[in-house]
């Protein structure tokens, strides 16, 4: 079987490492999924979740806020300027978060709190 190498970094740490057949992340030109031996890409990260098909047949989501994307020769970066795994995001901060942005009519933390709280399943992507 076919499999890329990933590496999800963010500024402050490496998020998640590991062997996948599939990454799907919002790039500056809309979705983008990356499967084993594509094109190589260079793009920017926009807010939006990430869904890593592992090798092994899990999932792996995580909310992705900014940053850059580079594929070649099998191996993804998703270098990002904060990412969090879906299990590390805290549901209860979040909406309050999102309630808060809305509140102040604050765009980009209204946006981010939308990721995480896609990441969990507690929203449906737009």
């Amino acid at each position: 079987m076919a499999e890329l190498h990933v590496e999800l970094v963010a500024a402050d740490r490496k998020v998640w490492s590991g062997t996948a057949t599939l990454v799907v992340a919002r790039t500056a030109s809309g979705d983008t999924g990356i499967m084993p031996n594509h094109t190589p890409v260079l793009s920017v990260l926009e807010s939006g979740p990430v869904t890593i098909r592992t090798t092994d047949g899990g999932t792996v989501i995580a909310a992705v806020h900014g940053g850059f994307i580079s594929f070649a020769d099998n191996k993804l970066s998703l270098l990002a300027e904060i990412a969090e795994l879906a299990d590390e995001i805290d549901v209860t901060r979040a909406e309050r978060a999102l309630e808060l942005a809305k509140s102040e009519s604050d765009a980009h933390a209204e946006r981010r709190a939308e990721v995480r709280l896609v990441a969990v399943g507690r929203r449906k992507a737009a």
